[in-house]
């Protein structure tokens, strides 16, 4: 097996100069790859003898499972084997319906050597979006665990189906594989640009797309990710993801093994920051990327007691406060770098370890990409919805949406994201928030995302989304919806509180008027459902109708002065 260079050299580049981002970013090339499957040309020749520890599971009741990277190579294609004496073909589409078990790393590589294409999806997904993805997704084979192949009996006749922890009537049993060969031999070359992934967005504001990445643009195009974690061989990266969403492809495959660094897992069926932290500490790992929720609830612990070995920590997914960043510098002299990408990309921006970090920032381009910000009219400048520019060929964009097989391949001069952005004197991006987010009150463009920030400072409120509220004047103003932190209670003195909070800290046509204390809705993935909570709030106040935990500035009318006049265009 000949390890491929072009990649190699590419990826050798980003390791050597990873704390100089000016030399990286000015000097990076894609790798040019006519024919490439990353799993036959790059991981089984890198693991070729290699002793190295490549994977790391730790199990909630303390048992663990470790596999080098030549262990993980044997097992792949001892799969890979099996699953084409079972009919699998080259294009044919899979469903990794599973969590954090070993063999969703064994099958994402034995699908990638028999060109299968993979659809990750997490067991959090409900059913109906479950058989939306067998639909949509063409599916040919199902994966999953003896627990989960219940919601497959009725919905997927068709389908080979496989459990990987035991033998379920019905379904072939994944031990199986262990009979097969660990020599694998493809079937013809993989061209680059043949798909490899298709992931079904969250769905935060509309019904989920079908992401279509190819065997160059998530292997090749997470050299970028790569580089804004600062990862280095023999690494231990914690990546604290669910797998089915593409930040786990991200940060739990591809980035680490790029960089030969071990992937760590440690399962927690409910999160305890408690027990993370000592196993941050226990463990020895080294780098770590997690959501901002985990971040804001590692932060309320007492962060001086754990003696931890941290070189690198990320955040992703929403952006994270400054608040919470401050935190860990002084606790354990360590910055959390924020980052930015999509599922429809690789990290795209981010604060990588060469850069000098600018609070409440997210960092600039990375290496392979050129970012521009621009208006409605296509205008570019300092601020505006962010823009990948395409015609230095970006290998990390997706091929496109796929809709009735055909994947709707970006052919403009720009991917245009949809997420606005501010450009400062530093060439720093910040982020504003989705276009269809940002609404405005008394004619002024109200950022969400800059109010929560100043609203999560508060010791009450544990998650927050701010909305619009349709307003008979001002169109709207500006309503957080406020989940509590522990042991905080929905009232009206905690309102008044908040109301308080934002006022000394906003300008007039920024502060909240309208709060309500709730439950936020969010998709399988974590995040927000906004849309849901704007049609939910224009609805009620239609009706007339408030709920019983929501308080608005006029109820506090004798001890809040009148403000409006301040914000006027």
């Amino acid at each position: 097996m000949a390890l491929n260079n072009e990649f190699k050299q590419a990826r050798d580049f980003l390791i050597l100069h990873r704390a100089d981002y000016d030399y990286a970013t000015r000097e990076f090339k894609w790798p040019e790859l006519t024919n490439f499957n990353w799993a036959l040309d790059y991981f089984d020749p890198m693991a070729e003898g290699n002793n190295n520890l490549a994977l790391w599971i730790m199990g909630e009741d303390g048992r663990e499972e470790k596999y080098s990277f030549a262990d993980i190579s044997a097992r792949s294609s001892q799969v890979a084997n099996y699953l084409r004496r079972l009919g699998l073909k080259r294009g044919d589409h899979v469903l990794l319906y599973m969590g954090n078990e070993t063999a969703l790393w064994e099958l994402m590589l034995a699908c990638m050597k028999l060109g299968a294409v993979m659809i990750p999806t997490s067991p959090l997904v409900a059913l109906d979006e479950l058989q939306d993805r067998l639909v949509r997704g063409d599916v040919k084979l199902i994966a999953t665990t003896m627990a989960e192949s219940v919601k497959f009996d009725v919905q997927s006749p068709t389908a080979i189906k496989l459990t990987v922890d035991g033998k379920a009537p019905g379904w072939e049993d994944y031990s199986e594989a262990t009979r097969e060969s660990a020599n694998f031999e493809a079937e013809g070359e993989t061209k680059a640009t043949d798909p490899l992934l298709l992931y079904f967005t969250s769905g935060t504001t509309a019904k989920p797309k079908l992401v279509e990445h190819t065997h160059q643009s998530y292997p090749v195009g997470h050299l970028s990710t790569m580089f804004w974690i600062g990862l280095r061989p023999g690494d231990i990266h914690l990546n604290v993801s669910s797998p089915g969403w593409a930040k786990h492809a991200w940060s739990s495959f591809f980035a680490p093994w790029n960089a030969e660094a071990t992937v760590f897992i440690h399962k927690q069926q409910r999160f305890d920051a408690q027990v993370m932290l000592e196993t941050l500490e226990k463990k020895g790992v080294t780098s770590v990327c997690a959501p901002p929720t985990v971040w804001r609830m590692l932060a309320v612990e007492d962060l001086g007691r754990y003696k931890i070995r941290l070189r690198e920590a990320v955040s992703a997914g929403e952006p994270l406060d400054a608040e919470i960043i401050r935190k860990f510098q002084e606790a354990w002299d360590l910055t959390i770098r924020d980052g930015y990408g999509q599922t429809e990309t690789t990290a795209q921006i981010g604060n990588s370890p060469g850069q000098k970090v600018h609070p409440g920032t997210m960092g600039k381009p990375l290496p392979g990409y050129r970012i521009t910000l621009l208006d409605r009219d296509n205008n570019p400048g300092p601020e505006g919805e962010i823009c990948i520019d395409l015609t230095n060929h970006p290998l990390g964009v997706m091929n496109g949406y796929r809709e009735n097989d055909i994947a709707q391949t970006p052919n403009a001069s720009y991917y245009r994201t949809g997420d606005m952005a501010a450009r400062d004197e530093h060439g720093c991006y910040t982020f504003v928030g989705r276009g269809d987010d940002i609404f405005k009150c008394s004619d002024y463009r109200v950022s969400p995302f800059e109010v929560e920030s100043v609203l999560l400072e508060h010791p009450a409120v544990r998650e927050v989304a701010v909305i619009p509220s349709p307003h008979p004047l001002r169109q709207n103003v500006p309503k957080a919806i406020i989940f509590l932190a522990k042991g905080m209670e929905p009232t009206r003195e905690l309102a008044l509180q908040i109301l308080n909070h934002s006022r000394s800290r906003l300008t007039p046509f920024k502060r909240i008027r309208r709060v309500e204390f709730s439950d936020l809705p969010k998709t399988t993935s974590g995040k927000i459902r906004r849309v849901e909570l704007r049609v939910r709030e224009q609805k009620r106040v239609a009706a007339n109708e408030k709920s019983q935990y929501e308080f608005w500035e006029e109820d506090f009318k004798a001890v809040l002065p009148d403000t409006w006049s301040q914000d006027l265009p």
